[in-house]
């Protein structure tokens, strides 16, 4: 992952936390958190000079990108734990 693609990452992350804070994601329709995430993803999209659209399927593959690397962070932490 890029920096710059972090950052954006990290950004649309704080953004979420306040904006989803009350929301809980096993009860509400993913729409409706879409939906809370469309301001930082226009105002991303505004300033990259790129469609709505096209921030959201970025963020979307940011985010798969950084749970992939969140797991195998935990499966080394995991292994090097049991190893004597």
């Amino acid at each position: 992952m890029t920096e710059e693609n972090r950052k954006i990452l990290d950004r649309i992350n704080v953004f979420a936390e306040e904006a989803l804070k009350n929301v809980d994601p096993q009860k509400t329709p993913i729409s409706r958190q879409l939906d809370a995430l469309k301001p930082i993803l226009q105002e991303i999209a505004e300033e990259k000079g790129k469609a709505l659209e096209d921030i959201f399927i970025l963020y979307m593959d940011l985010a798969s990108d950084a749970a992939v690397e969140a797991e195998q962070k935990l499966k080394a932490q995991m292994e090097a734990d049991s190893s004597p």
